[in-house]
């Protein structure tokens, strides 16, 4: 019997499967990539410079070039992606690219990109190292990816109406990373000055089952190796769309779903960054800044 891999979470022939299904009619479902797309180059914004040469990396409907639009800040913007379907819609260079296996040389791009893909990434640490790779020194590394609180609802509606259905559980909605973690896997990657944030994008539907619908026709549906293959009993869904509604409706009579979303912010390293100082080197005392008593280490204060 072969021990499955740890590191091999997502499936991801499967995904490229349902990114080829989802380019089709991708105008129908983008909105949510659209508006993480627009957050992120909101940020870029903040950044006063200029970047000749830039990577997208899971282009989908070129929504990341859309919200560039006439910007100066970016040269010229290559997109990837791992579906054919999405990288022959971009309106400039692109290519089909496994964000798992990078096809670039190392120094090549002054700014790599990527809106709502890497959570689907096995290895998301060495993909990051990848990333670092290939950015020239004093390039930057700007993403947003799904959280790990994102459709927490469905999450609890699926697991109540499985447990009461069927008197079990199955991993039904894909694990993401934390934000806890975000910015320790960037300096893992070797990044320098590593930021991570997170914001929550609420959308409301009609019910779970569109939501789920919804999901499907995305492309971001569960992807997780030991899913429970075959038609979903439809007695569950029909359940779990109930407890939705009795847990999460709106006054409107909709239903919410969050879906969370990690912005990582990370620089190749280069001399000139600012660096932290050497221990022992400060100007002042601590102690004296905060009028206090200087203790050596290991020293108990006494209590009054």
């Amino acid at each position: 019997m072969t021990t499955p891999d740890p590191l091999l979470v997502f499936d991801r022939d499967v995904l490229r499967l349902r990114r080829e299904r989802a380019a089709r009619r991708w105008d129908r479902q983008a909105f949510l990539k659209r508006e993480i797309a627009d957050r992120l180059v909101e940020r870029l914004a903040d950044v006063r410079r200029a970047f000749p040469l830039a990577l997208d990396i899971g282009c989908h409907g070129d929504e990341i070039a859309e919200a560039l639009g006439q910007s100066k800040t970016v040269g010229t913007l290559v997109r990837s992606d791992l579906g054919f379907g999405f990288a022959r819609r971009a309106h400039g260079p692109s290519l089909v690219a496994d964000e798992e296996a990078l096809p670039f040389a190392a120094a090549s791009f002054d700014l790599v990109l990527s809106a709502m893909d890497l959570h689907w990434v096995n290895d998301l640490p060495g993909t990051l190292i990848q990333i670092g790779r290939i950015l020239k020194p004093d390039g930057l590394f700007l993403g947003a990816m799904l959280g790990g609180a994102t459709l927490w609802q469905l999450r609890e509606a699926l697991g109540a109406a499985e447990s009461e259905i069927e008197g079990g559980l199955s991993p039904r909605v894909s694990p993401f990373a934390d934000l806890r973690d975000a910015a320790g896997l960037l300096q893992r990657a070797g990044l320098a000055l590593p930021v991570a944030d997170s914001e929550t994008i609420e959308v409301e539907y009609g019910d779970a089952l569109s939501l789920m619908r919804e999901l499907g026709a995305m492309g971001e549906g569960n992807l997780v190796r030991e899913r429970r293959h075959g038609l979903a009993r439809r007695a569950t869904l029909v359940r779990a769309a109930e407890i939705y509604a009795e847990r999460f409706a709106q006054p409107s009579g909709r239903i919410a779903a969050s879906f969370e979303v990690l912005f990582l912010h990370g620089w190749a390293p280069h001399a000139s960054q600012p660096k932290p100082l050497k221990p022992g080197s400060a100007a002042r005392r601590l102690a004296d800044a905060l009028d206090s008593v200087e203790q050596s280490a290991g020293e108990k204060a006494e209590r009054n």
